[in-house]
């Protein structure tokens, strides 16, 4: 029996979302800072800018999490590295070299409380399902946890040119099948675009898909048909995806400045494949 005080009749703590297993918490104010701290803080909380968590609820299930990402447990939470012998953690090492994603997700079960780790990123609970039977395609860094029942997967684009013209990288992590997952979001839902494609194509000028249907096809093409045409508009190159599903589309970069290339900053600069290996065993 675990119980615990200061928690749930927390005022400074306030639930945002639950789904399942998950639950968003948001910390209004941070309340053990300094005078020195005190104005930082001030304007932080005025800018949205706060902490929040994810509290995950194990009644005899399981859930899978981004490396580190646990803060604490309570309760008869039993974890495992969710790799299966030596061919399964270089299988993972490689998984995670690729796309930028850790190479070993641990994962947890049993019957108690999972705390996940504060961050300032924006917390969104999506069911999975709800993407296609092809799943959902994801910027490196957008995966924080999800319901062990679901698969990952890594995608390759169609072409190296989709790739290093693209800004993308040239593996993305992709889940599948029915459970929900928790994403780290540069961009509160309520900013997101859900551009809905019905045998169509959408092109964006920049990295700004965040995630995106597995069902459709990712490529990157001159802005107009003539290269002259390019150069007269201005956008070069444009990210193109065409087909039946749906993007997650960030307005703009996070905040209100714009870095030079109009992009969404990732989390993990790439270092390549071997650098990431060397760092997936270190994790």
């Amino acid at each position: 029996m675990v119980q615990i005080n200061n928690f749930n009749d927390n005022k400074n703590l306030v639930k945002l979302e639950e789904k399942g297993c998950f639950a968003v918490y948001e910390h209004q104010r941070d309340l053990s800072v300094s005078p020195f701290e005190s104005p930082i803080a001030y304007y932080m909380h005025e800018m949205n800018f706060r902490k929040r968590q994810v509290l995950c609820t194990l009644k005899n299930n399981s859930v899978k999490i981004q490396a580190g990402a646990m803060q604490w447990t309570a309760g008869d939470v039993k974890a495992s590295s969710g790799v299966k012998g030596v061919g399964g953690f270089l299988k993972g090492a490689l998984k995670g070299a690729v796309t930028g994603e850790s190479a070993v997700k641990p994962v947890y079960e049993g019957n108690g409380y999972l705390m996940l780790e504060p961050t300032f990123e924006y917390l969104i609970i999506e069911d999975i399902a709800s993407w296609g039977p092809n799943g959902v395609i994801m910027q490196d860094g957008l995966f924080l946890a999800c319901e062990s029942s679901l698969q990952e997967k890594v995608v390759a684009r169609s072409s190296l040119s989709s790739a290093l013209a693209g800004g993308e990288g040239l593996f993305n992590l992709s889940l599948l099948g029915s459970g929900l997952a928790v994403f780290e979001s540069p961009v509160p839902r309520d900013e997101l675009y859900e551009v809905v494609l019905d045998n169509d194509e959408c092109k964006i000028d920049g990295n700004m898909a965040i995630a995106w249907s597995g069902s459709l096809n990712f490529t990157v093409e001159k802005s107009s048909k003539s290269l002259l045409g390019s150069m007269i508009n201005g956008e070069g190159l444009v990210n193109v995806y065409r087909g039946s599903g749906k993007i997650w589309l960030c307005p703009s970069v996070p905040g209100t400045l714009q870095s030079k290339d109009n992009t969404v900053t990732d989390k993990k600069a790439s270092k390549g494949i071997v650098g990431n290996i060397i760092n997936a065993v270190g994790d």
